[in-house]
């Protein structure tokens, strides 16, 4: 029964983070700073062992959980933008952009390796965070995963890993 692949899709209720952001178009322009509840879910491409399972879910939701819970009520922002000047000084970061500078309460801000604050990049920090853990998903003989997060119905961003990106 080796080599049989099934695609395990983890979508909860508790499994999304809500923060503030704004979205950066371009050099000279970006959304007003605003609010979502983001949802995020995990397909999962494994091997079946024999005993009729790939792996105990409760470790994709419990790594899932635990990122969520990490981004949950902060002030995101995006510390790879090419338009943004971020500083930590003393108990804030100052924010430019643009010419404008915005202030931020460092204990309320956390600043991602992340080129801009949407689903697209989202979806791609999440997905680094859960496999970058330990070795889980090597260990399970995970083939892909592809982690989505979604600011709204009907709208998600996706990013995928596959085993040959080791």
């Amino acid at each position: 029964m080796s080599n049989r692949l099934t695609t395990i899709d983890i979508s909860k209720e508790d499994l999304k983070f809500s923060c503030a952001h704004f979205t950066i178009f371009s050099a000279t322009n970006r959304e007003r700073l605003h609010g979502h509840n983001f949802k995020v879910r995990a397909q999962v491409t494994a091997e079946v062992f024999d005993n009729g399972m790939c792996f105990d879910y409760q470790e994709i939701k419990s790594r899932l959980r635990s990122i969520c819970k990490q981004l949950d009520e902060y002030v995101l922002l995006p510390g790879n933008s090419p338009y943004l000047a971020i500083q930590h000084i003393d108990e804030q970061y100052e924010v430019t952009f643009n010419n404008e500078t915005m202030y931020f309460v460092a204990d309320d801000t956390k600043v991602l390796n992340i080129r801009n604050t949407t689903v697209e990049e989202f979806s791609y920090y999440v997905l680094e965070q859960m496999i970058n853990q330990d070795q889980f998903f090597i260990e399970n003989k995970v083939k892909k995963i592809t982690v989505g997060v979604s600011s709204g119905d009907g709208q998600w961003g996706s990013y995928s890993w596959t085993a040959s990106d080791q």
